[in-house]
């Protein structure tokens, strides 16, 4: 961690320090950072096994009469997600509604990360468990969102090649808008029309995966930048004047960026949500 020559922490080196992952390997492509898998991996936990509890227990809850709050806002978010898929999809598919709520919940769990103090969880794994770094919010890692991304993209081409067949998936990229390869002219234009219609499908994966990166990174630097005001502070620093207007400031634009930033991380979940439902929709339509 960057320290100035008075052997303070610089505002660059504090923010440097929160932006690395803790990492196996080499740093090559194949490094890999456990921070966001185990924070993938416990997040999805969370999610699955609430909601596992909750559908498990809603039985005998409706025979008791007196659903619980948890259960009626399980209840709630499924009845959200639902009338979302049957909207927007149209085909017919038993995965969309719980893939589409798998992502709903999930990158919102990883959004919702962003909110605890950034100082928190990094401190406690650096002074408990000895980790040299520590990043908190799967979202903001690129490669956990392009994982995300591609994995919806692998699925939006397996269900066109099964719905459309492979015959009917190369006709999309090739005849669009054309009827045939019968005609000269339309023949000679397949290569263009192939790349024009490779470009717009290969950036589905790519804007989904950096749009969620992109918003979920500059709200954390966001964060760290408002942690920065009273870096290097001591307690008789803030005890200070100026200290307490600074611990003051901080606060206040703390808790309105963080009351900002729940809409920020809800819009997020429900944008990826949505555009997958869309992408899985176009998978099943004919055209």
């Amino acid at each position: 961690m960057a320290t100035s020559e008075h052997g303070e922490q610089t505002a660059t080196g504090y923010i440097v320090h929160h932006l690395q992952n803790l990492s196996f390997g080499d740093g090559g492509f194949w490094t890999v950072h456990l921070d966001s898998l185990f924070f993938s991996i416990l997040l999805a936990g969370l999610f699955g096994g609430s909601f596992y509890a909750a559908a498990r227990n809603a039985a005998r809850q409706r025979e008791a009469g007196l659903p619980s709050r948890f259960q009626s806002f399980v209840e709630l978010v499924v009845e959200f997600v639902d009338s979302q898929v049957k909207e927007t999809f149209r085909g017919e598919s038993r995965l969309i509604a719980p893939l589409a709520l798998t992502i709903f919940c999930w990158v919102f769990l990883f959004n919702a990360m962003d909110v605890v103090p950034v100082d928190l969880l990094p401190a406690i794994g650096e002074n408990v468990l000895g980790l040299h770094a520590l990043k908190v919010v799967p979202s903001t890692d690129l490669n956990i969102t392009f994982g995300m991304s591609l994995t919806v993209f692998l699925l939006c081409i397996y269900f066109s090649i099964k719905i459309k067949g492979l015959g009917g998936f190369v006709a999309e990229l090739t005849l669009q808008p054309f009827s045939s390869p019968s005609k000269p002219v339309q023949a000679l234009l397949m290569p263009i029309n192939f790349l024009l219609e490779s470009i717009t499908f290969l950036a589905r994966p790519v804007s989904l995966a950096l749009r969620l990166y992109g918003n979920l990174y500059a709200g954390e630097m966001i964060f760290l930048l408002i942690a920065v005001m009273t870096l290097n502070l001591g307690l008789a620093d803030l005890a200070s004047f100026g200290g307490i207007l600074a611990g003051i400031a901080q606060f206040i634009a703390g808790l309105v960026w963080a009351l900002f930033h729940l809409l920020v991380i809800t819009l997020q979940a429900f944008i990826f949500m949505m555009l997958t439902i869309v992408y899985m929709s176009m998978a099943h339509e004919h055209h």
